[in-house]
């Protein structure tokens, strides 16, 4: 579904990544680790053309991407969840999901998938996002990538600061959207990246320096201490 080939980007001087390399299969949860700092979220912005790459490709579907501008990547079906919850805070649940729309409807077609896969959301409806709590944010943040057909989801760091409960939620919504729409996660949490994931990748101050099946890393203990700093 994606491949990236050595993609190096910088940020203002700074030479932020410097061969990242990573092969997203379609249909899997493929999880990009590393320790803070270590080029995650650049990753995925450079993948979405926000922070564009000064070298290497960028192929999704078998169509190189690299290069083009933000919009007409996530035209081709590419949805994005930042990390720190970004929806519109002074707007509803309804008036965040229904601008989430590419095209007139999206939203009345994906109702059932979004609030089976988040029953909070339905409930909560009419209020404005500055009323929900953290985790509910969250929730929505995620819900708002699955109103247009996207088949490919970048999720950044969708665990971070947020209560136990929640996070099972959430692991259990994005193990359920899996079925259908292939995701890239970036996830600190390790042992939510273990649990979600069929694939992983590292990167080590914004190189690739290991990847391969998850189940193999969960027993490589000298590389989870080395890489992410877990025991």
């Amino acid at each position: 579904m994606l491949e990236v080939r050595d993609i190096h980007t910088y940020i203002g001087q700074f030479h932020v990544l410097e061969g990242v390399s990573l092969s997203v299969p379609k249909g899997s949860i493929t999880a990009l680790l590393g320790r803070n700092g270590a080029g995650k979220t650049t990753t995925l912005k450079t993948i979405m053309g926000i922070t564009p790459p000064t070298q290497g490709e960028i192929v999704y579907d078998g169509q190189p991407i690299g290069g083009l501008p933000s919009f007409e990547i996530a035209q081709l079906g590419i949805g994005f969840v930042p990390e720190h919850r970004a929806i519109f805070r002074d707007l509803t649940v309804r008036e965040n999901l229904r601008l989430a729309e590419r095209n007139r409807g999206d939203f009345e077609r994906k109702e059932d998938l979004i609030f089976n896969l988040f029953p909070d959301l339905k409930r909560l409806i009419r209020l404005r996002g500055t009323n929900l709590s953290g985790g509910q944010q969250q929730m929505l943040s995620v819900a708002r990538a699955l109103v247009p057909d996207n088949r490919l989801l970048l999720i950044d760091e969708p665990t971070e600061g947020l209560a136990p409960v929640i996070i099972e939620q959430l692991i259990e919504a994005i193990r359920q959207l899996s079925a259908e729409t292939t995701v890239l996660l970036v996830e600190q949490n390790f042992l939510v990246a273990q649990t979600l994931a069929e694939y992983y990748v590292i990167v080590e101050e914004g190189q690739t320096v290991k990847h391969g099946m998850m189940a193999d890393l969960a027993e490589d203990e000298e590389t989870i201490h080395r890489y992410l700093g877990a025991a």
